[in-house]
């Protein structure tokens, strides 16, 4: 709990401070919340949150009189996602402090599963949503076992992170927020259930998972789960070298993490590169599924991670904002990564009839600039070992979301 106050309360006084119009170079360090440490006898039992947060070296004494962007500090937007990744008409820079145009579209449901309960997640979206000029959300809480979960303060967390950008990339979306009773992969895995039931009445869509841990030799029992008519399962691929379940499940679309470079100086877009942090990998339990045919000479015979990727770096975050973390706070890890991608599948409005459906279309336009920016430098894995290159690397999968083509 002390963590989160410490990050939030820093964030809240820096971020509401005047600042110059140019960005000026930002230090900081990266906090870990409890919800993502994994331990050794989690393995197998129960998954964790995998979202990490900025925290500026230079908080400065002033009020908080509004909310971001705040002039000077070039954090992500809804906006500047958008444009980055083409899912609004084009900005030179797509800077955060400049660019308002948001995503206009979506459909039918997103459902995100997480543990436990956030008690406010209606209201902090309705406040980010007000605050980027997003139309106000289509929202219910359902709590999977019938009974309102206890709070955990690092899942609550995720969960205003999980709604908010889900609705940020496809904003006439229903978003349900599924909550298990507790992060156990039993509890969890009958929330997942609840959610792909909701989804497939409503006629189609998608369901977020956040979470996870490392890979254990029963994965594969729960992989069920995760087939559903008319859903597509996303899961992130993880904030660690190497594999993650259920992202390596082959019936999910694994969200791996980039890098979103800015100018240091002025806060245009630079570049994307690999996420050093982020998962990804060959599996070693899940098996290569069809959709990966076609890049069996790099994965050979096993499940390679991830498949799409978005900006995860916790020092290049997104905006969320959270009651109990006191407002607004500078948020990374591949928790952002899923439900955003959700959000750009569900806004490309194909609604495949499965996740397998999904990914083959998915890899069907493996190196096809129009749809995909092939991220082709830099490094991640264990080790950094893996580099990422021309084509379906472990650090970046096919690269990352441009426009709603081929989704």
């Amino acid at each position: 709990m002390k963590t989160f106050l410490v990050v939030a309360l820093a964030t809240l006084l820096i971020a509401s401070s005047p600042a110059p119009a140019q960005v000026k170079p930002m230090s900081g360090k990266v906090l870990i919340p409890n919800s993502s440490i994994e331990k050794p006898a989690d393995i197998g039992r129960f998954a964790h949150t995998n979202i990490q947060t900025f925290l500026p070296a230079e908080p400065l004494l002033r009020p908080q009189t509004a909310g971001p962007p705040y002039a000077g500090y070039a954090y992500e937007t809804p906006a500047s996602l958008a444009c980055v990744y083409s899912l609004v008409t084009a900005v030179t820079g797509c800077n955060p402090n400049k660019v308002t145009a948001v995503p206009k579209g979506g459909a039918r449901m997103i459902a995100i599963v997480d543990a436990y309960d956030a008690p406010n997640a209606a209201s902090d979206l309705e406040t980010f949503s007000a605050q980027f000029g997003l139309p106000s959300a289509n929202f219910q809480v359902v709590y999977a076992s019938g009974t309102q979960p206890a709070c955990d303060p690092g899942w609550e967390f995720e969960e205003s992170l999980d709604v908010q950008w889900a609705h940020a990339m496809a904003p006439n979306a229903k978003i349900v927020l599924v909550e298990a009773a507790s992060n156990s992969f039993a509890d969890l895995m009958t929330a997942e259930d609840v959610a792909s039931g909701m989804v497939n009445a409503a006629g189609g869509g998608e369901v977020s998972n956040s979470w996870g841990g490392s890979e254990f030799s029963g994965e594969t029992t729960y992989d069920a789960h995760f087939v559903k008519a008319g859903v597509v399962f996303v899961a992130s691929a993880g904030d660690w070298p190497g594999t993650s379940y259920p992202g390596a499940s082959p019936n999910v679309v694994a969200a791996g993490g980039t890098t979103v470079r800015r100018n240091p100086s002025t806060g245009n877009f630079v570049a994307e590169v690999p996420w050093d942090s982020a998962g990804g990998g060959i599996s070693p339990v899940e098996p290569r599924p069809g959709y990966q045919n076609g890049i069996s000479a790099i994965v050979g015979k096993s499940r390679g991670v991830p498949d799409l990727s978005f900006d995860s770096n916790p020092i290049t975050g997104v905006w969320v904002y959270d009651t109990n973390l006191y407002g607004w706070n500078i948020v990374g890890g591949t928790s952002v990564a899923s439900p955003a991608l959700a959000g750009v599948i569900n806004l490309a409005g194909s609604f495949y009839s499965s996740t397998n459906a999904e990914l083959t279309a998915v890899y069907s336009k493996l190196g096809v600039a129009a749809d995909y920016t092939d991220i082709a430098s830099g490094y991640c894995g264990p080790y950094a070992g893996y580099s990422a290159g021309t084509g379906w690397d472990f650090c970046t999968g096919v690269g990352s979301d441009k426009g709603t083509a081929g989704k």
